[in-house]
């Protein structure tokens, strides 16, 4: 976040929220059809379509001079798939449970659930204690400096937090939760303070600590966290206006070696850690982590945000240390944009990038949040994925929303990242195997109105696509 979010943000064009019926934006009635006929399903958005099934293509014997071709080669893999998800932040916990229960259980269904009507989200985050996107400030162990955790209480999460977290994995019982602290509590930091200043020495082995008694307090309230990172943004203390916290590149290191993995491994505590949890510019921060002996004994991936630098140094991490998984963890809408509700080929062509270097998963920020993109203790104005309205909890999307569906809808946890070649300028595309065999190819065209040929072997489609558009296509 920081002001790295901010400049982000600005950079982004956005279109109108919409606020239409989930019947209308998950139509995708041509899906069976398609896979009876043999035929390729196309789902696309753009226009007034949303997340809409089309008439299924039927291949034919591929041409060799056609253009504006992409080429899919299945034989060149590269890394797996775990999901897709966003932020249960401690704002979009609230929101959800302010809803009145049958709408509630509607929206979990929709953003959660694997049929026609959802889009599957299975990879999500929690917040270790407050965030920007919090309704106060607040840690598990607050006040007088306490080394031995006596005052330690996750009662704060029990009113709405982890009540929102059992129904969303009652719809997705294959969901993955991991876990971000944006600051550990005031008394372990160099300003007393959960807003700004930076990590204590002298307090890490209580911190190890303190995370043991959250994932256990969690195991406890039937909510297993599946994965941690050490910290939200470890190079920024964002000037004291929000939790937040600074690492030091040998704090995160040290921590990691000499305290957090071991207590993990004393209390038998099977969740992986995460390193880094911010922008691509830190990519030489990351080796140089890695590269500190027994880091890797215990950490076993990158998290990573996108408000800064260039995507493709998560390939050159994952050249470094190819044994490494890597995770995008962070990036959302700014609510005042004009263009909040359908820049879809915005959101297309980032998940896109994000894929092709090496990510095996894309976790976007606040999963909900009012009209007003509260509730906000933090100086930076992002949206949900979705906004419900705080009187009437009308629910309007996001273009990210829609951007996330062709991925979310389609493939599989377990899915492989296959070769996919174009050149072609103004789209993006990326292509997957799912376990069964199934190929999924997301394109996102942000040029003008065009027609492609995605070849695959010696047979081939054509797909008219809009200007600004995305279309999924599917086939066994």
């Amino acid at each position: 976040m920081g002001n790295s979010r901010r400049d982000f943000l600005t950079l982004l064009v956005y279109g109108l929220g919409t606020a239409l019926s989930p019947e209308l934006l998950l139509s995708r009635p041509s899906l069976a059809k398609g896979k009876e006929a043999g035929g390729v399903s196309v789902t696309i958005t753009g226009g007034d379509k949303r997340l809409a099934g089309l008439s299924p293509l039927e291949w034919r014997a591929a041409e060799a001079q056609a253009k504006d071709v992409i080429v899919i080669d299945a034989s060149k893999k590269y890394q797996s798939i775990l999901g897709f998800g966003g932020a249960f932040t401690d704002a979009s916990c609230y929101t959800f449970n302010k809803m009145e229960a049958k709408k509630r259980k509607a929206i979990l269904d929709q953003l959660f659930g694997k049929s026609d009507n959802g889009l599957g989200l299975n990879v999500c985050r929690t917040c270790i204690g407050a965030s920007d996107y919090s309704r106060n400030v607040y840690s598990f162990d607050e006040g007088e400096p306490d080394p031995e955790l006596k005052r330690f209480s996750i009662a704060h999460d029990q009113e709405y937090i982890l009540p929102v977290l059992r129904q969303a994995r009652a719809v997705n019982p294959d969901l993955f939760l991991f876990s971000t602290p944006w600051s550990p509590p005031g008394w372990m930091k160099s300003n007393n303070s959960m807003l700004g200043g930076n990590m204590r020495r002298q307090y890490m082995s209580s911190y190890a600590e303190y995370f043991v008694k959250f994932l256990q307090g969690y195991e406890r309230e039937g909510v297993p966290i599946q994965a941690i990172t050490v910290q939200n943004e470890v190079d920024t203390d964002q000037d004291g206006k929000m939790p937040a916290c600074a690492w030091p590149q040998e704090y995160e290191a040290d921590f990691v070696r000499f305290n957090l993995g071991p207590a993990f491994a004393k209390n038998n505590i099977k969740t992986k850690i995460w390193l880094i949890d911010h922008n691509y510019n830190l990519w030489g921060r990351a080796i140089g982590e890695m590269e500190t002996p027994d880091v890797l004994k215990y950490a076993s991936g990158i998290a990573w945000h996108g408000y800064v630098g260039d995507v493709a140094k998560m390939s050159q991490v994952h050249n470094a240390f190819p044994d490494v998984d890597q995770y995008w963890t962070e990036g959302g809408p700014d609510y005042t944009d004009p263009h909040y509700g359908d820049n879809w080929t915005t959101w297309g062509k980032s998940f896109s990038g994000i894929l092709r270097n090496w990510c095996r998963s894309l976790t976007v920020w606040n999963l909900s949040l009012d009209e007003k993109g509260k509730p906000n203790i933090g100086p930076f104005p992002c949206g949900g994925l979705v906004t419900v309205n705080s009187s009437t909890d009308a629910i309007s999307y996001s273009g990210q929303y829609f951007a996330l569906g062709h991925f979310s809808k389609f493939v599989q946890r377990g899915a492989i990242r296959v070769d996919s070649q174009a050149g072609i300028d103004g789209l993006e595309h990326v292509a997957f195997q799912n376990p069964g065999g199934g190929m999924v190819l997301v394109v996102t065209n942000s040029g003008a109105e065009r027609r492609l040929t995605v070849k695959v072997g010696d047979k081939a489609v054509e797909l008219e696509m809009a200007r600004d558009s995305m279309a999924t296509l599917s086939w066994t």
